[in-house]
């Protein structure tokens, strides 16, 4: 069994922050991720540094980028510890779920049926939790097109394949 430290005393870990902002890539000029979403610039931000919304014409740099990404992360983190009281992850299963955060909201998260199972002690279930999120823009991700890829958003699906793995491989 892997390491599990109480949440309220974790923090995410520099290869979480870095996962995260591999995975939402960057860009210097706000845009529309996928079809219905909201702006975003920089490694995938939603919001400015200073909590205001992006909008499209607004413009960043990769160090802004950086501080505005840590901004964030600092607004939502303590809300995250606290949503799981008593409840013990790896630092990988932290990282995770934090990244799940950053994608799609506190507020989501507060509601999520991966929240429940952490809370209850069911940690596979918790990992299976993650693959009922695989909307985005009204859109299901995970569908295929004639057999093809869902090109409006598959990366988003792909994203939750992999924290699924990534998950499962802590339970072992």
């Amino acid at each position: 069994m892997k390491l599990r430290l109480i949440v309220g005393t974790m923090t995410l870990s520099a290869a979480g922050l870095i996962a995260i902002v591999s995975h939402e890539g960057y860009t210097d000029n706000a845009v529309v991720p996928t079809k219905n979403d909201r702006p975003t610039y920089g490694f995938g931000s939603t919001f400015k540094e200073d909590g205001s919304p992006v909008r499209i014409g607004d413009r960043t740099d990769p160090v802004r980028a950086l501080r505005t990404v840590q901004a964030h992360l600092s607004r939502v983190e303590n809300r995250f510890r606290q949503s799981l009281p008593g409840v013990a992850l790896t630092q990988a299963e932290y990282d995770l779920y934090m990244d799940w955060v950053y994608q799609y909201g506190i507020d989501a998260w507060m509601k999520s049926s991966m929240r429940r199972e952490l809370l209850a002690g069911r940690y596979p279930q918790a990992c299976d939790a993650l693959l009922r999120y695989r909307y985005s823009g009204g859109y299901d991700c995970s569908a295929t097109v004639n057999g093809q890829r869902n090109k409006v958003c598959w990366g988003v699906w792909e994203r939750q394949i992999k924290r699924h793995a990534m998950c499962r491989e802590e339970q072992a």
